[in-house]
């Protein structure tokens, strides 16, 4: 059994096409900066990879939590261009990719982890596992949803056909 001394709580941005893991973040609260933080790296990272995004063309999909619906996060959102999406309270199919994540994330990281043996005895234990896990979940799981890919391959298809140059006729 795996057990730490309190709670423990995980935020994840995820790209809903390649069904990737952008950005994540673990912390003892539900407070705003749970979600905010994991937004703000899930931007940069874009940028990084080169394929920053543009106003107007993201959709935040999230449950009702307040950490969701705090005006600091809304505000953030806004001005990122990001449009919100809020489902309904109590249905958990408004946000089934990412309560399905969270729920191999349980099952797979938490509950039963190879990415750290032992018992979670601190936040540095989960965050620690939480990397690990989220690197084979991007690199090296393969979804059959994405035809037996991982996400990062996936979206490697996806951006190398958008750059791929016009064959002549």
């Amino acid at each position: 059994m795996r057990t730490w001394v309190g709670f423990v709580y995980a935020a994840f941005i995820i790209d809903v096409f390649a069904q990737k893991i952008v950005a994540w973040h673990v912390a003892r609260g539900k407070d705003t900066d749970l979600v905010m933080t994991p937004l703000r790296i899930a931007l940069w990272q874009r940028n990084r990879e080169g394929h920053p995004t543009s106003p107007g063309e993201l959709i935040c999909h999230s449950d009702a939590g307040s950490q969701y619906t705090s005006v600091r996060f809304t505000e953030h959102l806004a001005l990122e261009g990001i449009r919100p999406s809020i489902g309904s309270v109590g249905d958990a199919f408004d946000n089934a990719l990412a309560e399905c994540v969270i729920g191999l994330f349980k099952t797979e990281c938490i509950r039963t982890s190879v990415f750290h043996p032992g018992a979670y005895k601190t936040i540095n234990d989960v965050e620690y596992a939480t990397a690990g896990w989220v690197d084979w979940y991007n690199n090296r799981r393969l979804h059959s949803s994405l035809g037996y890919l991982t996400p990062a391959e996936y979206e490697q298809v996806h951006y190398a056909t958008l750059n791929r140059e016009p064959q002549p006729a």
